[in-house]
């Protein structure tokens, strides 16, 4: 089969190679891949800034849907021909974030998906909805999940006539706000481009800011906000922003920090303590958060914003695309024979 590896780290894209077909075993699943989907993540991992210790050769990419294609023994949650999305995490089936559970990431710790063919655990996949593309469904093991679980599976979830604040047209970005909107939050969305907060205000967002012209963004939000600051913040930039996002908060409310867009740094805590905001690390979820997801998707016909759909042998293009900062959702790559 095809499949596209990280050989070398530093590079900008995975390079094609051809690998022995999958061999599906006990309590395994092998799946036919339909598209894959790319988040910043793999951007990183290839260029070795995620996990400079990587070992390579390494399938690249982490989100995945696609068929059934064969059952190993012992399998009985899913049979030939069923439409599934495989997890992140490949053993966190449910309950609280744990090392033994999230020690298998795809694309990371094991091999991940931008392959052809794919064999996953029988509990490392859910169903896909049945009102999703491939391709709408590919996006969502990452970015979706993230979106979800830092909204709802925290200790105090959004709730109607809250403000949600989230950064960036991105696909967590604007999972949040598809989301966020679904649960009947305002919400306000950051960007660098006035026609990407029209195409997210079009999607449902209430407001938008504009950090390049409004650089103390953090005031204009807590004006929006009637002056209090923002219920949930979606913090995606990383030390660059964090300090805004907690002064762009209520006391009390919660920021959840989730990319690392600007960088690494220090932060001061003293905000933090004065303003008794909350922090919360969301490291994607588990199987049972992205079950209670899909239901909630299907439930109100969400469907994830696609920016761009390149062919398989056209992946490193998509690496591109993605990198250039230019696109407005998720970038996919449909594979051959999915």
């Amino acid at each position: 089969m095809r499949a596209y590896e990280i050989r070398r780290l530093g590079e900008l894209a995975p390079e094609l190679v051809e690998r022995p077909d999958p061999v599906v075993g006990p309590g395994q699943v092998l799946v036919e891949v339909a598209a894959v989907s790319l988040n910043y993540r793999d951007l990183m991992m290839v260029r070795g800034a995620y996990n400079p210790r990587l070992a390579v050769p390494r399938i690249a990419c982490s989100d995945a849907a696609g068929r059934v294609a064969a059952v190993g023994p012992g399998v009985a949650r899913w049979k030939v021909g069923d439409r599934v999305i495989g997890t992140f995490f490949q053993g966190w089936d449910d309950g609280p974030v744990s090392e033994p559970r999230v020690a298998r990431a795809l694309g990371g710790e094991v091999d991940g998906v931008l392959a052809e063919r794919v064999v996953f655990d029988e509990g490392g996949l859910v169903a896909t909805p049945g009102h999703l593309s491939d391709e709408e469904a590919a996006t969502l093991p990452c970015a979706g999940l993230t979106a979800w679980n830092a909204l709802f599976e925290g200790s105090a979830p959004v709730r109607p006539g809250e403000v949600v604040l989230t950064q960036g047209t991105g696909g967590v970005s604007l999972f949040a706000v598809q989301m966020g909107v679904m649960a009947g939050a305002r919400v306000i969305v950051t960007s660098s481009r006035d026609d990407k907060l029209e195409r997210a205000q079009r999607l449902g967002a209430a407001q938008g800011i504009n950090y390049v012209q409004e650089p103390e963004w953090d005031q204009r939000a807590r004006a929006l906000s009637g002056g209090a600051g923002v219920d949930h913040l979606v913090e995606l930039g990383g030390a660059g922003t964090l300090a805004r996002s907690i002064r762009a908060t209520r006391m009390g409310g919660q920021v959840h920090v989730i990319g690392v867009l600007s960088g690494a740094g220090e932060v001061n805590p003293i905000p933090i303590l004065m303003r008794s905001v909350r922090l919360r690390g969301i490291f994607v979820g588990s199987r049972a958060m992205f079950e209670r997801m899909n239901r909630a998707i299907e439930a109100h016909g969400l469907r994830p914003v696609v920016d761009r759909v390149f062919p398989f042998d056209e992946a490193p293009a998509a690496y591109a695309h993605l990198a250039s900062g230019q696109h407005f959702g998720k970038v996919v790559v449909r594979v051959s024979g999915g």
